[in-house]
């Protein structure tokens, strides 16, 4: 008796694959331990000098003195670093609290992601910030989306304690130092915090207490991770929510802010520039859609995008400003340079 005719093709057993299995790299938490120190250090160290100019009324961002005086001055008397701790612990707590965002949503879609690095920086806030990085695909669009808007969440919440405490506790700068407050138009987060709080005094008249620095510095840090483009966490939620418009609303979004760099803030220049070279977004191996209670978390982030962000951080400081003293200082550096050369 023959065997039957199979009504359907055999197929044959594909050949095995190879699977590569890559062990996690070992985590050296005493670089991230001695970076953390270290920028509680230096943001110490600027809280200190903001608690100084708070004491006497003026600008909290003021840079007219000489701060190698008051670094020996802190020298001659170390507990008055001190003084600096309510700003940076502040700060810190905002800052950390946005990175232990994505952390540990990464760690909950099992997704590999280093611990908060943060970056000690002498600066007018002693930090540029921290960071994680992820090191493994991202599964699906929620776990994009969850990843990306998680941190903004978890930073914009005690970035608000910090607005509302540090307006309560500011007071009017001296009358000489209100002609040389350096803060442009505040987040409308502040003005939303003074209305409720029944402060009537113009927001720009005020001596920030260095609690509400460190919130306006977390609201800055909020407002430009939500910059709707690149791999911002912003562009994060953008490509989770809508992927083929990412690249457009990234590029509509450099071109803004080039406007924004021209006539308000220069530093919005190397905010396009970063958005420009990050506007392709690696592809999802999931590409199903986002749920719906996703996308009205989508529409909260522009609502903290809305609160948090302003057009014009510093005054004075516009692209049509600058670009005298930048083309005046480079008219001194060839003139010297030629100079040199004909000596030679």
């Amino acid at each position: 008796m023959s065997e039957p005719t199979p009504s359907f093709p055999v197929l044959a057993a594909p050949a095995p694959q190879p699977v590569w299995v890559v062990e996690r790299p070992r985590t050296r938490w005493w670089l991230y331990v001695l970076f953390f120190a270290l920028t509680l250090l230096s943001t110490t160290l600027v809280g200190a000098h903001m608690e100084f100019n708070f004491a006497h009324r003026q600008p909290i961002f003021s840079i007219d003195d000489d701060p190698g005086l008051f670094l020996s001055g802190i020298l001659q008397r170390p507990s008055k670093l001190l003084l600096g701790l309510p700003f940076s612990l502040t700060l810190m707590c905002i800052l950390l609290a946005h990175e232990m965002g994505h952390y540990l949503y990464a760690r909950h879609y099992r997704v590999y992601a280093t611990p908060p690095f943060f970056i000690p920086f002498p600066s007018l806030f002693g930090t540029l910030g921290a960071f994680i990085r992820i090191k493994s695909p991202i599964p699906s669009r929620d776990a994009l989306f969850d990843i990306g808007i998680a941190g903004p969440i978890a930073g914009f919440v005690p970035a608000c304690a910090a607005v509302g405490i540090g307006i309560w506790l500011s007071r009017p700068l001296a009358g000489s130092a209100a002609e040389s407050a350096q803060l442009g138009f505040l987040p409308l987060i502040f003005h939303v915090a003074a209305s409720g709080l029944n402060i009537h005094a113009p927001l720009g008249l005020l001596s920030l207490h260095p609690i509400a620095a460190a919130g306006w510095i977390g609201m800055f840090a909020t407002a430009m991770n939500l910059l709707p483009g690149g791999q911002l966490d912003g562009g994060h939620i953008v490509y989770a929510v809508f992927p083929r418009l990412h690249r457009a609303i990234s590029l509509l979004t450099v071109f803004a802010l080039v406007l924004l760099a021209k006539y308000l803030w220069v530093g919005w220049l190397l905010w396009s520039v970063v958005l420009f070279t990050t506007s392709y977004h690696p592809p999802l191996p999931s590409r199903r859609t986002i749920s719906g209670p996703r996308k009205a978390l989508a529409v909260f982030g522009l609502l903290m995008l809305a609160l948090a962000f302003t057009p014009d951080p510093f005054s004075g400081a516009s692209g049509r400003e600058v670009w005298p003293y930048v083309r005046d200082a480079a008219v001194q550096l060839r003139d010297g340079a030629r100079q040199t050369l004909h000596r030679h």
